[in-house]
């Protein structure tokens, strides 16, 4: 027998390549039990109208998370997950959803959100991390920059929302993120609205968003606390003005011919 034969079929470099095979597969079946790990949206059989139930071979055991604030989470999580509001359009499978009830509020398709913790960001001295300019007073509107307080708010279908009252700064990323808008009428109330949905018309005093219309603006999640936001209600508010631009109007959610 050659060198490093064990016998006339099997050799030390056979069982090696064997070895890593097994190593490999057990590696990736590792990976992909893993990254189930928060949970796989399953689709629901048609005919019976249940979910699949997921096998234990495939789903990991749970395991506790220790977060930066003390808090623990654990994953997979034994809490139901947040239902669909929305309902099938047709009996075969891969067929789209309409939302229920008023599509902004939904929370499906661009309104998605994620069931983040109900508990404001912090920063690194564990103060909320999303605060207002009149609760952080060393922080201020750059002088090169239009100061947006005071222009009026204008929605989708060319008329005024509200008035923004205020700006909300990152104190880590020093830079605006929402806007604070006392909206108009007998609605009343303040809502925010996200930086990145509204255009700035410093030289006309406005700020424009297209994603909703002005009688919409009554609808945006409120706060619970009026001078600290969560990263859930951060989540629900985004997907509020990103299920406008779907569903603001018929017009948006249907084709363009």
């Amino acid at each position: 027998m050659e060198t490093g034969a064990i016998n006339d079929y099997i050799d030390v470099a056979q069982l090696t390549l064997y070895a890593f095979w097994i190593f490999f597969f057990l590696l990736i079946f590792y990976i992909r039990k893993e990254d189930r790990r928060e949970g796989y949206p399953l689709e629901a059989d048609v005919q019976t109208g249940r979910a699949p139930k997921p096998s234990r071979l495939l789903i990991p055991d749970p395991k506790t998370f220790h977060l930066a604030d003390g808090s623990t989470k654990q994953a997979p999580s034994p809490e139901p997950q947040r239902q669909i509001n929305a309902t099938r359009t047709a009996v075969w499978s891969g067929a789209p959803y309409v939302p229920n009830g008023d599509p902004l509020s939904a929370g499906v398709g661009p309104g998605s959100y994620a069931q983040r913790s109900n508990k404001p960001d912090a920063d690194l001295h564990g103060q909320p991390r999303i605060a207002p300019l009149r609760s952080a007073s060393s922080f201020s509107v750059a002088e090169e920059d239009h100061d947006p307080r005071g222009m009026k708010v204008i929605g989708g279908d060319g008329k005024v929302a509200g008035e923004i009252t205020d700006v909300w700064i990152d104190r880590m990323e020093m830079m605006a993120r929402y806007f604070e808008v006392k909206l108009n009428g007998e609605a009343g109330g303040s809502v925010l609205l996200p930086v990145t949905f509204s255009k700035v018309d410093g030289r006309r005093g406005k700020v424009h968003v297209s994603a909703i219309y002005s009688d919409q603006f009554g609808g945006v999640p409120a706060l619970a606390n009026p001078d600290q936001v969560t990263l859930l209600e951060e989540d629900r508010i985004t997907a509020y003005y990103g299920a406008g631009t779907l569903y603001a109007t018929r017009q948006r959610s249907e084709s363009l011919l």
